[in-house]
């Protein structure tokens, strides 16, 4: 077994390329991508996107049935997707062939190498000092903080910040780290980290971290019914959480998790049930962007405490920057 796996890996990188394996061992990194064109692109920290190189439907199309073979899958016309982890380096890896597409198509996100102090953001511009001030305390009083985005705003990466200063603040404290694929950096001595499955759900590892004795729950994104499983957990004894979820600003971080909810077959009926158990649980949104002015290429454009929910509105009051 252990020769087939060293197998794979080595016909992984020869059909990655040099420039793929180059830029993935490059820690300002952030993604590289192949178009149905064959055009490769990367995109780098605090830079546009550009132009790597060039990769061939049949290079690219072998390429994905390696990766389904390491992951025990297949990629065929009638199953045409294929998502995982890089064997390689545990990178986030998505892959698309015909008919989805007009031919092979991928996009890597690169495992996070680094872990960024928060001072640094603010030295970058990415948050403003008053800000900073305002996240250590937060983090101090154990409060619940969930970060909203876009995609490839940087959500996780600055989570990785914030649990540095979780570490830092707090160095015993039991952290269970949830996600879907490995992204979230957490160097704390006392941690659990948990992933899902095909046949278990991050539902499922919520409920079963009740029984971990878990000091603070941090999830690296909640798309799905588990939404309420998680602010139930943070509302019934474990406070101190991150999570991430994507949406547009503050209020449409919270909004979203409504919708988020109402999959995990909670009726209309008791929306406004919903909504007071979200301005419960969540203390503190953070909302970051792209922003091509700033020197990083991203920037945190809101911060607000949630002081309730009432009237039909959430009561968000904005934070020092």
């Amino acid at each position: 077994m252990a020769e087939y796996h060293e197998r794979l890996r080595s016909k992984l990188a020869a059909e990655l390329g040099p420039e793929v394996r180059l830029a993935l061992e490059d820690r300002s990194v952030v993604e590289v991508m192949l178009n149905p064109s064959g055009e490769l692109w990367v995109e780098r920290h605090g830079a546009k996107m550009e132009r790597l190189g060039s990769m061939t439907s049949a290079n690219a199309l072998s390429l994905l049935g390696t990766v389904a073979s390491s992951l025990s899958a297949t990629i065929t016309r009638e199953s045409p997707i294929i998502e995982g982890e890089l064997i390689l380096d545990g990178s986030r890896f998505e892959g698309l062939i015909p008919p989805v597409v007009e031919s092979p198509t991928f996009a890597i996100r690169r495992r996070a190498s680094a872990v960024f102090p928060l001072e640094s953001y603010v030295e970058s511009g990415v948050i403003a000092p008053g800000e900073h001030e305002a996240l250590r305390r937060h983090i101090g009083e154990r409060h619940n903080i969930l970060v909203v985005g876009g995609t490839g705003t940087g959500k996780t990466t600055l989570v990785n910040a914030l649990i540095g200063e979780v570490v830092r603040q707090e160095p015993l404290a039991r952290i269970v780290v949830i996600e879907d694929t490995v992204e979230i950096q957490c160097s704390a001595e006392n941690r659990v980290a948990l992933r899902t499955s095909p046949n278990v759900t991050m539902r499922d590892l919520l409920r079963a971290t009740m029984r971990l004795r878990p000091d603070r729950i941090l999830v690296g994104e909640v798309r799905g019914p588990e939404a309420l499983d998680l602010l139930k957990s943070w509302n019934t004894g474990h406070p101190g959480g991150i999570a991430t979820v994507h949406a547009n600003g503050c209020t449409g971080g919270l909004v979203r998790l409504e919708g988020l909810i109402a999959e995990a077959g909670v009726t209309a009926g008791v929306t406004a049930g919903v909504q007071q158990l979200i301005a419960e649980a969540v203390d503190l949104v953070v909302a970051i962007e792209r922003d091509a002015r700033a020197p990083a290429g991203r920037r945190v454009t809101e911060m607000a405490a949630v002081r309730g929910f009432r009237d039909g509105d959430y009561q968000l009051e904005p934070e020092a920057n």
